[in-house]
């Protein structure tokens, strides 16, 4: 199986040497995976705060490109092609430690916090709007007009007997739909699971 792959990197290869440009795309397809393994395996975890391997691994690419332009490089088969990528990966990564490393240098660490001693949030996260918005839209499919007033006076703080007030209805028949909805869209959600 590796000979077959060899076999065929080598026509690419051969391929590449003709000013085949559709020949780059493929043996990028075929290296891209393997060189993010190399360049991941050296990024330090304070690294990654600050490099992205896949910048990394375009930066490679256009140096190939650049030389082959120019007819720099020609390379005899698929291992000597792999080795200059790995080579020149490595130079990459060894120019943006340098230039980060000043940078790394100044970073302090903060203290494992404990969660238990930050205030509150005040603002719900971006998740948590989100489900609360897609949330609000089932309510809101599942409702008559007159049922989505009940809602949205419950929405906003009301008590039963206050909706009551409110309405015109009698405090149970305010219940009865808030129930009824409840139990309606608890049987949509399991369902859409």
């Amino acid at each position: 199986m590796a000979a077959a792959t060899d076999t065929s990197l080598d026509l690419l290869l051969a391929r590449l040497r003709q000013g085949d440009e559709t020949a780059v795309e493929e043996i990028f397809r075929i290296y891209e995976p393997y060189l993010r393994l190399v360049a991941q395996r050296h990024l330090s975890t304070a690294m990654r705060a600050n490099v992205d391997s896949l910048d990394i691994i375009q930066s490679v690419w256009l140096q190939l490109l650049q030389d082959f332009r120019k007819g720099g490089w020609c390379f005899a088969d698929a291992g000597h092609l792999k080795a200059y990528l790995t080579k020149v990966t490595r130079n990459r990564l060894i120019d943006r430690f340098r230039q980060h490393r000043a940078a790394l240098e100044r970073e302090e660490h903060l203290p494992d916090s404990d969660e238990e001693r930050l205030p509150p949030a005040t603002h719900p996260r971006p998740s948590q709007a989100a489900q609360a918005q897609e949330l609000w839209l089932q309510i809101h499919a599942l409702c008559s007009p007159g049922q989505m007033e009940i809602v949205q006076l419950r929405q906003q703080g009301l008590r039963v007997d206050e909706i009551a007030a409110r309405t015109g209805l009698h405090p149970s028949s305010v219940r009865r739909i808030l129930y009824d909805l409840a139990r309606r869209l608890g049987t949509y959600l399991k369902a859409s699971q």
